[in-house]
């Protein structure tokens, strides 16, 4: 629901008691939905009760491991074997890896970050405008998840976008700040280059073609989500987002520099994704791993939030177009391997993903052979 404003000369001066009526309810839903974002209070004294989970559902953040962090991987490197070898064992292994001299400008990174907290510090009638919890809506800002189905919430809030083609999203974005059209676009140019890259790494590294994924994926769609996770009075009771996988293809994470939140699950145990100076975190989605016939991972990730610090995380993802079909190639059924999931287009998949509550079981296990 988007706000109205009035300017002096407008003819909405002199409504009819029922047009009138209407705007007022609309203000008044408007400044109403603000009030569901964490963002809109600047200090939260204690956790409400819609956000404690159950003793069995809570983060246990004793018992994460601090010090095994997922690789690293420079992509400037000139050795291209050694470089798509580190992806293939980083995919088959983690699901997640970071990616150092990536060439997405550093400047630009910066000002990703700067204008996505700017923008989480906007006055709360301004965000109102943007509020929605309509999953289907390609521009919102929102809270938690999916606020219509979720028993326990989620400390964030988040802006979603789509951002391709860009002439075609670019209009409905945030006008305030002044900077965030302009720094958003730029960085999403960026960005999916960047994807593309790594989609040929991958590729190469299955043996496949380099354009491969990226050819059978089609015209890939990109979303983005900006997410903001405040100072939290018990941290140890709730997530900022809790443990899922991707429904995408590729994930592509610029995480803030200083507050650690991204946790993976490797071999049965937690392990923290510590922030890296100037670098992106990467994750296969359900999609890779259906593609890849199950050599490369999607696993369950999740973040959890600070009880001093405010965080800030951009994720891009690239999706596949609604038609693509998601089948393994030839070549890695070849050996008689059978195929792990079953043929589906992308828009069945997603359509899936989004009717179940995040944490549900894998949703690749709903598309097994």
């Amino acid at each position: 629901m988007v706000g109205y404003f009035v300017r002096p000369s407008s003819p909405y001066l002199s409504l009819s008691p029922t047009r009138s009526s209407c705007l007022s309810y609309a203000l008044r839903r408007a400044s109403s939905m603000a009030d569901q974002l964490l963002s809109t209070v600047t200090h939260h004294g204690s956790l409400p009760e819609t956000y404690v989970r159950p003793e069995s559902q809570r983060p246990h953040l004793n018992e994460v491991l601090r010090d095994a962090d997922v690789p690293t991987i420079d992509l400037g490197s000139t050795d291209l074997s050694q470089t798509v070898a580190q992806v293939a064992d980083a995919c088959s292994t983690y699901g997640f890896f970071q990616v150092v001299n990536h060439g997405v400008p550093i400047e630009l990174m910066l000002k990703m970050m700067a204008v996505a907290l700017e923008f989480f510090r906007l006055p709360s009638e301004e965000k109102a405008k943007l509020y929605s919890d309509d999953p289907a809506k390609k521009m919102r800002l929102s809270t938690s998840f999916n606020v219509r189905k979720e028993k326990f919430r989620n400390w964030r809030d988040y802006l979603r976008l789509h951002c391709y083609p860009l002439e075609e999203f670019v209009p409905g974005w945030p006008s305030n700040p002044s900077s965030f059209k302009e720094v958003v676009s730029s960085y999403c140019r960026e960005v999916r280059q960047l994807g593309f890259r790594l989609l040929g790494l991958i590729s190469i590294g299955l043996g496949l073609e380099e354009d491969y994924m990226a050819t059978v994926l089609g015209e890939q769609e990109q979303h983005m989500a900006v997410n903001y996770y405040p100072k939290c009075p018990a941290p140890e009771l709730t997530y900022g987002l809790q443990a899922h996988t991707d429904p995408n293809a590729l994930t592509l994470l610029l995480q803030d520099p200083d507050v650690a939140g991204l946790q993976v699950r490797k071999d049965g145990k937690w392990i923290a994704v510590n922030p890296q100076p100037n670098a992106f975190v990467v994750n296969i989605g359900d999609q890779l791993q259906a593609l890849s016939n199950g050599r490369y991972r999607s696993v369950w990730h999740r973040a959890v939030v600070n009880a001093d610090k405010e965080r800030i995380s951009v994720a891009s993802f690239l999706c596949p177009c609604n038609n693509a079909i998601i089948s393994p190639p030839e070549k890695l059924v070849a050996d008689g391997s059978p195929a792990m999931y079953r043929s589906y287009t992308y828009d069945e998949y997603y359509k899936k993903f989004w009717s179940r509550n995040l944490d549900d079981e894998h949703c690749l296990q709903l598309f097994r052979s």
